[in-house]
């Protein structure tokens, strides 16, 4: 296994924000002169990098690929003093921080850089990607593309009063905040019936399988009126290099079929599981899969010298 991760601090619009750089594994094909690409990864709504980030990035860096997974502002370890404030622009300027700081680190080729996600995040690296030339991979697991379609989705599951409950709360905590007051929370996963952000039937118990130290079950309620405008699909016709995209075909969080539009658009390679969205998770059925189709993803793409056994394995599946 690859050794311990290396603490690093970096800058987003003035705060600082908290990461783990993972050395790779010497000798990979991956390796140019210049160095070796980096996997920049954030988690997803309301997520911290040590909430199941941890065992996709071992194993990226055991094949010989840098990786640098980070905690947004307000969240986990990073600083920031409005705390678990998901802002879908904020998130995507961290993410361009991240990026940059990722690409100073030592042994880094600044020109292949890796965006992944996953959920929200998911999301996020593919906004980011487009239009940038130093990005040579995107990696979008099971990824919300729309909060449109969400809110939908999450109408069909909780009806009409719930969804009234969390708008009124939303208004409350922006009216807020701009009067200097504390914001209104809302607890980020609960249990069926309870008031939450998500309460599918075992979400509850596979959110908190995946929980680190820093992570809190909690979100400002005030994401509530900037999800629904939240349209990733305008800039994915944009993305230049390689995507590749998985998506959970009964994910109650984010819809399949926009996700798909979205990989449609940005000319990705598709993966289908037939799972849920925290099924990909470490500790669940399908997480090896998930993470055998990004390695060999990322080989086909990127190694500089593909080995028999991982053309053999891409042609197996594709």
């Amino acid at each position: 296994m690859s050794t311990d991760y290396r603490q690093i601090t970096f800058r987003s619009e003035g705060t600082d924000c908290d990461a783990w750089f993972f050395e790779p594994s010497p000798g990979g094909a991956f390796q140019r002169a210049e160095g070796c690409p980096v996997v920049v990864m954030a988690h997803g709504f309301g997520g911290t990098k040590d909430s199941g980030l941890d065992p996709f990035a071992r194993a990226l860096s055991d094949c010989g690929l840098a990786v640098f997974a980070f905690d947004y502002r307000g969240f986990g370890a990073s600083g920031g003093a409005r705390r678990q404030r998901v802002s879908m622009a904020e998130q995507a300027d961290d993410y361009r921080a991240a990026v940059a700081a990722a690409a100073r680190q030592p042994g880094v080729d600044a020109a292949r850089v890796v965006l992944w996600g996953v959920s929200m995040s998911g999301g996020h690296a593919l906004s980011v990607a487009a239009d940038r030339t130093d990005v040579c991979a995107v990696i979008a697991m099971v990824p919300l593309v729309s909060g449109a379609a969400a809110g939908r989705l999450a109408y069909e599951q909780v009806g009409a009063g719930a969804i009234a409950g969390s708008t009124v709360q939303a208004v409350r905590s922006a009216l807020s905040s701009r009067v200097g007051r504390a914001a209104v929370m809302m607890p980020l996963v609960g249990r069926p019936g309870e008031r939450a952000a998500l309460t599918a039937d075992g979400y509850y118990e596979s959110y908190l399988a995946l929980a680190g130290p820093t992570w809190r079950n909690e979100v400002d309620a005030a994401v509530g009126l900037e999800l629904g405008g939240y349209r990733v699909g305008r800039r994915a016709s944009r993305i230049g290099a390689p995507v590749l995209m998985q998506i959970a075909d009964f994910d109650r969080v984010a819809p399949p079929h926009p996700a798909a539009k979205v990989a449609f658009a940005a000319h990705a390679e598709v993966r289908h599981y037939p799972c849920d969205h925290f099924d990909i998770f470490p500790g669940q059925a399908w997480f090896e899969p998930a993470l055998a189709h990004q390695i060999r993803f990322l080989s086909r793409h990127l190694a500089e010298v593909a080995t028999v056994d991982a053309q053999a394995d891409a042609e197996r599946t594709a």
